[in-house]
């Protein structure tokens, strides 16, 4: 599988569960101690969260790291159908 293909699929869960929310990419930022052009670029799959980073955005959002990997795994599953 490309990596492109990966992160933007991360980016669009990240934006889900964001907008699920109710919150703007400044506050995800704010919370987790991001920068908000970092927050974007990940949320469009330009860039690939590191494990931490991806920790600190699952913990502000309220989701266990295991629980949100394993829909993106079944997103990318689903999508390379």
């Amino acid at each position: 599988m490309k990596n492109s293909r990966l992160n933007r699929i991360l980016g669009l869960e990240i934006q889900r569960r964001r907008v699920e929310q109710g919150w703007s990419q400044e506050y995800l930022a704010e919370v987790t101690g991001l920068h908000r052009t970092y927050v974007s670029q990940l949320e469009r799959g330009l860039k690939s969260p590191s494990v931490r980073v991806l920790s600190h955005i699952t913990n502000a959002l309220g989701i266990s790291m295991s629980e949100f990997l394993q829909v993106v795994e079944e997103l990318v599953n689903a999508d390379g159908e």
